[in-house]
């Protein structure tokens, strides 16, 4: 039997000392099966961003064991857990984080330049994944002749060209107008359900939040009971 793509046991994570102490998860316990696409939701401070950072290996539990296709993540080096970043997640951020000189393949490609992925190869895989979210037309574009939703589209083609085995998600439509935000979720649904795409999103926004198949709700760095799960 498949382990969990990821899996939280007793996961906790405290900042600070003495009186400056923040505790930004409280004992949680979740699992995300590969295939998945959950939403991970709660008012600021709840905890879910920092769920996320654990993750994707952006930091790491105080306490308790993240365990990632059953390998244990925080016995992994600061070198191991960027490799494992690298190999195994795509990266969906509000802002988009695309070079603004360059153009729209150069950004997708850029994932593929750091794997020292032959220049044809990485071109050729560049605009299938731009093609995948409806932009090949738009492969010479620098990010300034684009609209907001067409530079989330490359931000999420640049996620997924390397195949990673999760897609992580942090509001990935906080930028964006009402009509714009549903486009992407519609295309986000898309890779999950058409291509397998295990995706885990943090959003504060129920109705972007109908679009994942599970809900985990944070309150306090805590799991909210119906969301619960043993890992």
């Amino acid at each position: 039997m498949q382990p969990p793509v990821i899996a939280f046991s007793g996961l906790s994570r405290v900042y600070g000392s003495g009186d400056a102490t923040v505790l930004a998860l409280r004992d949680v316990s979740l699992s995300i099966a590969a295939g998945e696409f959950v939403a991970l939701m709660g008012p600021s401070g709840s905890g879910k961003s920092t769920a996320m950072n654990i993750m994707g290996c952006l930091d790491v539990p105080s306490a308790g064991s993240y365990r990632f296709e059953g390998t244990p993540v925080e016995t992994l080096s600061r070198e191991e857990r960027a490799l494992l970043r690298r190999h195994a997640l795509g990266f969906v951020f509000q802002g988009f984080n695309l070079l603004a000189r360059t153009s729209a393949l150069e950004n997708v490609e850029l994932p593929l330049l750091y794997r020292r992925v032959p220049a044809r190869e990485r071109r050729a895989r560049a605009l299938a994944a731009l093609d995948l979210v409806g932009l090949a037309d738009r492969a010479e574009h620098t990010p300034a002749e684009l609209s907001g939703g067409q530079q989330q589209r490359v931000a999420i083609a640049r996620a997924v060209v390397s195949a990673p085995r999760v897609l992580l998600a942090d509001e990935p439509t906080g930028n964006l107008d009402t009509e714009r935000s549903h486009l992407i979720m519609a295309l986000l649904k898309d890779l999950n359900t058409r291509h397998g795409q295990t995706i885990v999103m943090v959003t504060h926004e129920a109705e972007m939040a109908a679009y994942a198949s599970r809900l985990i709700e944070f309150r306090d760095g805590r799991l909210q009971p119906a969301h619960a799960a043993a890992a």
